[in-house]
C-alpha cells in the first residue's frame, strides 16, 4: 500500500461517497453511476483511483465487474494514524 495514494484517493468527496456506498454491498460501475448521476467516464476515473490506492477490490462475474471495499487497507491506515499518537 502506498499511503500517499490512499490519502489522495480519500481526499475526494465523490470517492468517499463511493466507498460509503460499497459498505452496504458490492456494486457494478453502472450501479454506482446511477446512484451518483455521473457519467461512465467519471465513474471509471474514480474507480481507477480507488483501485490504485487498493481501497477497493474488483471481481468479474460473467459480463459484470463488481467493486467492494478492501478492508485491510483501511486497517493499515488506522494503524499508521494510531502510531502518530506517540507513547
Amino acid at each position: 500500500m502506498a499511503l500517499s495514494d490512499t490519502l489522495k484517493a480519500i481526499s475526494d468527496p465523490i470517492r468517499r461517497d463511493i466507498l460509503e456506498s460499497l459498505k452496504e454491498e458490492p456494486l457494478t460501475a453502472g450501479q454506482i453511476a446511477e446512484k451518483y448521476n455521473l457519467t461512465n467516464a467519471t465513474i471509471s476515473h474514480h474507480l481507477k483511483e480507488l483501485k490504485k490506492a487498493e481501497l477497493i477490490l474488483e471481481t468479474k462475474v460473467k459480463n459484470y465487474r463488481y467493486y467492494e471495499l478492501n478492508i485491510s487497507v483501511f486497517e493499515e491506515v488506522l494503524i499508521w494514524i494510531k502510531s502518530l499518537g506517540g507513547k
